[in-house]
């Protein structure tokens, strides 16, 4: 089995958990499902190391991927609260997570495109809303085998995961912002390449 196939049967298990036992309200269940499919995301990068067959193709593959997966987790939340769930601004609030996940990444795909290294550590980047979020689900849908209370978890994690995404957007945009006027400076304090090249040439 290749690396690029352990991706995508990850991916397709991670958005089926999701998208069919977070619309009910089997948060647990759910949960271990994605969590079982979420390893393959550690083992297809060191497959293709060992392998010998890390590739930029390999590598674009995994982050687009990883995008969907995302997607798919905070949608299912969103499908869950705009049904069984019956709350609006859950539902929104899931919503959000989804969108600010997606262009927290963006912002540093698009950073780093244009040259600049987009060196912030941000607040709550990819790993720690999948922390969050899978840990609070999956203890969520505790609820169902007699926990009392616990339920209440996975409202306060979003709101968290929020909060945390639209700070971290914030930050890279700032540093995007830093870094592109820096960068832009040093520029045009450098001098002029061919006034350097004529200096040369009259020594």
């Amino acid at each position: 089995m290749s690396p690029d196939t352990v991706t995508l049967l990850g991916t397709a298990g991670v958005v089926a958990g999701a998208l069919v036992f977070y619309p009910m309200g089997e948060f647990f269940w759910g949960t271990v499902v994605i969590t079982l499919f979420v390893f393959s995301d550690l083992v297809d990068g060191n497959m293709a190391r060992q392998l010998g067959r890390s590739s930029r193709w390999g590598a674009f593959l995994d982050s687009t991927l990883d995008r969907v997966a995302d997607g798919a987790i905070f949608g299912g939340f969103a499908l869950w609260y705009a049904g069984g769930g019956d709350d609006i601004a859950l539902c929104a609030v899931s919503i959000f997570c989804l969108a600010s996940g997606q262009v927290v990444s963006y912002t540093k795909a698009r950073g780093e495109s244009i040259g600049l290294p987009v060196a912030v550590n941000g607040l709550v980047e990819r790993a720690e809303r999948l922390v969050i979020s899978l840990v609070a689900a999956g203890l969520a849908g505790l609820h169902k085998f007699g926990v009392p209370g616990i339920q209440y978890l996975l409202p306060v994690a979003l709101w968290i995961v929020a909060v945390g995404s639209l700070v971290t957007l914030i930050q890279r945009v700032v540093t995007v912002r830093r870094e592109s006027a820096e960068a832009e400076a040093a520029a045009e304090a450098a001098p002029p390449e061919n006034a350097s090249q004529g200096s040369e040439a009259a020594k």
